[in-house]
């Protein structure tokens, strides 16, 4: 098993090298022909290189490649690479589980933020990152604690964002928020998000909050659709515990994990969100600008 190396460059990011083997995962998004064949590619393309190849966890496996499944493998990985959209990017986050296993995205979707790279340079590209051309730069993720009564009842981490709503529930949501123990303010609303710099251009944005360069030592808190005019997005930095303390009007509310539903909160339950102790390794091109990414996805600037 090659040992993974990495190294600073002058810009302050990392490098990552492979030796000649190693174990490396494929995610790709589900159900979608192009990706499933472009992961048969790439598998064959890694073996023919000597590597190792899973199947990430909870997946058709690949033909050729082994499933991800014990702790054993999956510590064991050197590089995930997702073949897909955001979304699928997102769910190798997830099945990693806070292991500082370095991700490489192919966009196969419409947009593609975290997963920066066209699948049409697939090869070229994996291959950068193979031989050590490419850097590893590190994403700050969100760590929440779901406190009753003083007893935890879940901890979860998330890359992009973390948000409290209401579902189906016809009523608003009457929260408190806090920063340190400090109250910030009672605000009603939809829900809440309080997002990464990484998911600033995800939901956050959509509900009116900032976009936050990648690298800024920040959280965002967004109210989503709140019952006053003087409700305005809050930028804290990522050092401050922040907590959430729903009223106890409120039945019961849904708490998302980056996307995906994590548990139900009741006006029993606060929320605790500090700023994660694992970081996430994003794998880029040495010349990769965000705001040439900005400029492109979302047309940021344009006067057309």
């Amino acid at each position: 098993m090659a040992k993974t190396e990495q190294r600073n460059t002058s810009q302050g990011n990392t490098r990552l090298t492979l030796a000649d083997s190693g174990g490396i995962a494929l995610v790709y998004r589900l159900e979608t022909d192009k990706a499933v064949s472009l992961a048969k590619k790439v598998a064959e393309h890694l073996k023919d290189k000597g590597y190792e190849v899973f199947t990430g966890p909870d997946q058709k496996l690949i033909p050729g490649t082994k499933a991800a499944k014990t702790k054993k493998q999956l510590d064991a990985l050197k590089l995930v690479i997702v073949l897909g959209g955001d979304g699928t990017y997102l769910r190798a986050v997830r099945l990693m589980e806070g292991r500082s296993v370095p991700i490489l995205g192919f966009n196969m979707g419409s947009l593609g933020f975290l997963t920066a790279h066209p699948s049409d340079t697939a090869f070229k590209v994996i291959d950068d990152a193979l031989s050590g051309k490419m850097e590893l730069r590190p994403r700050s993720m969100i760590f929440a604690k779901i406190l009753r009564k003083g007893k935890s009842r879940g901890e979860f981490h998330a890359l992009n964002d973390m948000v409290i709503e209401r579902g189906s529930n016809s009523q608003l949501i009457n929260t408190a928020i806090y920063s340190d123990k400090f109250l910030v303010s009672e605000v009603k609303a939809d829900g809440f998000i309080v997002s990464s710099p990484s998911g600033s251009t995800a939901y956050n944005l959509a509900a009116g909050g900032p976009i936050l360069h990648p690298e800024s030592p920040v959280f965002v808190v967004t109210a989503v659709a709140p019952h006053s005019l003087t409700s305005r997005p809050l930028i804290v930095p990522d050092r401050s515990t922040l907590s959430f303390k729903l009223d106890g009007k409120t039945v019961k509310a849904h708490f998302i994990v980056d996307g995906q539903k994590a548990t139900e909160l009741s006006a029993d339950d606060e929320v605790v969100i500090t700023r994660s102790c694992y970081d996430h390794w994003m794998v880029r091109q040495v010349d990769h600008n965000y705001f040439t990414l900005l400029r492109d996805k979302l047309k940021f600037g344009d006067r057309s």
